[in-house]
This record gives C-alpha cells, structure tokens and sequence, in this order.
C-alpha cells in the first residue's frame, strides 16, 4: 500500500509543483541558499491533487496507524515543513528532546512537500503542520478525514522592490512582478488584492518561477525588479542588495480590504488526523498547551528561539532567524477564534476560486474548538 501511495504521490506532486513570514551579504547568501527549498516546499505543499487525496481516502479506509491505547503511553508523530510554520515548534521540539516535554513526540521536518504529505496520507503522522487552503481541499477530498486544531501562522508573504513608488496593490499596474506558484497561495492571495484594489492580469505581467531562490535571483540581478516572496527571503533578498526593502506587506494590503471585523490573512495551520483524535483526545489537548507554550516562547525570548530556529536547521544563521522571525507572525490561535479567522480567510478564496479550497467550503466539523 505504502509503495503505491508513494508512487501515486510522486506522480501528484510532480505534476502540480509549480510554486509560503539584515545581515552582510555572506550571510544572507547563506540563509538564501540553505533556506529556500523549504519554505518553497510550504508553498507547494498547497498544490495537493485528486490523486494524492484519492490515496488519502483510500489509506484511511484501511485503518489508522497503531499507537498505544493509552494518552500516557502513545507517541505522539508531528511533522512540519522547513520555514516559517514550523519556527513556532522549535522550543518543543528542544523541549522534547531533553526528555522534557509532558508527552512523548517524535518530530518529523521535512523540505519536500510530497515526503510531508506521504507520510499524512499513509498516516506515519498524527499531526502536521500545512498550508491554511491545503487543509480544507485535504478535508473535502478525504470526507472528513482531518480536522484543524490551531492556526500556527498569519501572513508572511512581502512585495520587495527599490521602487518607493510601490505605496499600494494598485501602484503594481503597468509592473512586471516575479512571484513563485500559480495556483499556490501567494497567486491565490496576490489575485483576491489585484481584484479588491480594480486590477486584472491585464494591468501588470506576473512572472512565475518554481522556486523563491529564483524570485530571490532575479531581484539581485535586476535593480528595478518587483518581487513577491515570503519569509526569510525577504530578510535574505534584502541583505544581499541594500537597494531593495520590503514595500508592501500584504497581511496589511488584506486588514485594509477586508476592514474592521474581517478576515486575517492565514498562512499555516495545524491538522490532525481525526482517527487519532478520537482514540487519543488527551494527547491533542496536549499538544495544543505544548505548542501554544512553544508559539509564546518565539515571541518572548527571540534570540534564544533564532539559536533554536539555526539548531534545527530552519534557517541555517541565528542572526538572520532573529531579524527574520518578527515578520514571520508565528502565532497559536485555537478554539471559536481560529474557526473565526480561518473561515473568514477560506471565504475570501473560495469567492475568488472554489478550487483554492477544494471546490467548496468546509463544514462546522472541520474546526476542532473543544
């Protein structure tokens, strides 16, 4: 079983991989360089096919992973992408490996999105952190097979240019702008602002690349370039042409679009596998203490966290994990609030595209709030 579902989502991914919050310049090119493929891999992770949640079906149908009857006793199996939802783990996972934590994990890390997803769907994983819109198109195409327990990061994503003209998503007309996925979330996003703000393909041209590291390249080898890049790369890109600044953040372009009272813009979400769920509530409730303990901890002691971040090898430099982390918005929201933030967000891209969320809106029983 294993083997085909591997094959089937290789096959997957390599089909739909098409694109996820300074130092000197030394340093930059090495956070460039040790960094991209993952963050990139949170991007593609949302390119998620009817094969791969075919598999996912059909590997639920076959039962769920054997843990331990007992809360006290099972393992708990989390896995996360390299980049910036999983810089919220990196306390807990300190904490873990010092024998320390209040249940027993095992971490999973991984920079190819497919590799993540696999193990989800041949259920290795109990937990996982993934992108916000993956997560819906995973819960339509497995019939509930998952739920969401906490929204791990809100916004991340950053226009960069020199060009100081670039105040608003409507300043973007008549420009070029290199951005990496279409049909990811950084296409999904940039199209609800270009829409919000009265702009069509037709007002500027956007230049897809595979990968952030290419974005990243092009706004080094050009002056005048416009780039959409998430962090770290922003941070890296920056460093690397002290030209270059962060000219629009687009959490801020969807605060102002959506107004008082709307949506936030939500980039990572933790999900579990509602099998282990069930058999093991205990060890979710606890993992939600654990990780909003862990979430905390980034944003009171961020040098401590960017030593944590480099250790892991999320980020390879601790100096350029600190300045990057503040625009990461590592977060943990659970409960009615996640469900309110979540929603809202699913909302805005199934009104802009129903297959950004896996042709329709998830039902009530998606949100875990207990």
């Amino acid at each position: 079983m294993k083997k085909r579902l591997s094959t089937l989502l290789a096959l997957a991914m390599t089909a739909a991989l098409t694109g996820c919050s300074g130092g000197a310049a030394a340093t930059a090119s090495t956070a460039a360089e040790t960094t991209p493929s993952a963050t990139t891999a949170e991007t593609a992770a949302e390119a998620t096919t009817a094969e791969t949640a075919a598999a996912a079906a059909e590997a639920s149908a076959d039962g769920a992973a054997t843990t331990s009857a007992s809360d006290d006793a099972v393992t708990v199996r989390v896995g996360s992408l390299k980049g910036p939802t999983s810089i919220g783990l990196v306390h807990l996972m300190d904490t873990a490996e010092q024998g320390l934590a209040a249940s027993d994990y095992e971490f999973t890390m991984v920079a190819a999105a497919d590799e993540l997803l696999g193990k989800v769907v041949s259920q290795d994983l109990d937990i996982a952190l993934v992108p916000a819109n993956v997560a819906s198109v995973l819960y339509n195409k497995t019939e509930g097979g998952i739920s969401v327990i906490d929204i791990n990061t809100l916004g991340v994503l950053y226009v960069v240019a020199s060009d100081d003209s670039i105040q608003s998503i409507a300043d973007l007309k008549g420009k070029t702008l290199y951005l990496t996925g279409k049909g990811t979330t950084p296409d999904y996003v940039l199209h609800y602002l270009m829409s919000q703000n009265g702009l069509t393909d037709s007002d500027l041209t956007l230049e897809y690349k595979s990968e952030a590291t290419e974005v990243a390249a092009v706004l080094k080898e050009q002056p005048d370039a416009v780039g959409l890049l998430p962090q770290p790369f922003v941070t890296a890109a920056c460093a690397q042409n002290d030209k270059l600044k962060s000219v629009l953040d687009l959490t801020k372009e969807w605060q102002a679009v959506q107004g008082e009272g709307g949506s936030q813009l939500v980039t990572g979400v933790t999900i579990v596998r509602n099998a282990f769920l069930e058999e093991h509530p205990e060890a979710v409730t606890q993992f939600l203490s654990d990780h909003k303990e862990s979430a905390d901890f980034t944003a009171a002691e961020p040098e401590a966290a960017a030593e944590l971040v480099a250790a892991q090898g999320i980020i390879e430099k601790a100096p350029v994990a600190l300045k990057a982390m503040p625009y990461c918005n590592i977060t943990c929201i659970t409960g009615e609030d996640m469900k309110a933030a979540l929603s809202g967000y699913l909302q805005a891209l199934f009104d802009q595209d129903p297959k950004a969320v896996g042709g329709k809106l998830p039902a009530d029983g998606f949100y875990y709030t207990k």
